[in-house]
């Protein structure tokens, strides 16, 4: 009987191992190859495959102001302007992504990271794909208000593992078929509730540690992940803020 007990607990170690090695490896190779497929396909179809949001010819890039400007970094160095107007409407997706569709790229140089955007967020049919989700009801890349994102820090592709490494000031870049925008990151919370619905408001602003966020609208990015690593009891928050826009 002892030996069989003993042949109980091998077999439920092995078959623990076994899902350990599928959530942490297996998982995240096959998300990530499949990111990287939709990435390169979204390309493909806009007809500039490996132009990130930086590079290339064409016009221009234009702060929120409609200004043209010489760089990112130029139009940064403006933030603490009044609110801006509205981009031109040429920017604006020309219709609103299908449930579930990637109709984007997401691009963050510090992290190394290049992966699709798709609306929703969906475990079974966006985040589980290495995508990263957007909150439906928030902005479109460009638009005045909040575009909100979420990812999976670990597991499933884990987009979102390395975000703590942001600082202000790092590129946020988001290609679409008709624009690409950049945006720099501006404030980081750490940690608040899963609950936190304040964070991607029109206006974010930590509805748990209010110290955290904006009073005045704006041109915001949010990104959202888990926190800490290999849990789901907190999120952290990365808010960006628009600096410069490229028609494609």
């Amino acid at each position: 009987m002892l030996w069989g007990g003993g042949e109980v607990l091998v077999t439920v170690g092995v078959l623990l191992m076994l899902l350990v090695v599928h959530q942490l490896w297996w998982t995240n190779r096959e998300a990530r190859r499949g990111a990287e497929r939709k990435v390169e396909a979204l390309e493909r179809e806009w007809g500039n495959p490996g132009a990130g949001a930086g590079g290339g010819g064409g016009s221009p890039p234009v702060t929120p102001s409609g200004s043209p400007t010489a760089s990112a970094s130029a139009s940064a160095a403006g933030s603490g302007r009044s609110t801006p107007r509205a981009p031109r409407s040429s920017y604006a997706p020309v219709a609103l992504p299908r449930t579930s569709q990637a109709y984007a790229v997401l691009t963050i140089p510090r992290l190394g990271l290049r992966v699709p955007v798709a609306e929703g967020v969906s475990k079974a049919d966006v985040l589980n794909m290495g995508y990263v989700g957007h909150y439906r009801g928030t902005q479109q890349p460009g638009q005045a208000g909040n575009f909100a994102l979420a990812g999976h820090r670990n597991t499933h592709g884990e987009p979102f593992r390395y975000l703590p490494r942001l600082r202000r000031g790092d590129d946020i870049e988001v290609e679409t078929r008709t624009a690409s925008y950049t945006y720099d990151v501006d404030q980081v919370l750490p940690r608040t509730s899963p609950t936190d619905s304040g964070v991607v408001r029109p206006v974010p602003r930590s509805l748990d540690r209010p110290s955290y966020g904006y009073a005045a609208p704006g041109y915001y990015i949010t990104l959202t992940t888990c926190t800490p690593e290999f849990t789901s009891r907190y999120r952290m928050v990365v808010w960006g803020k628009l600096v410069s826009m490229r028609p494609r």
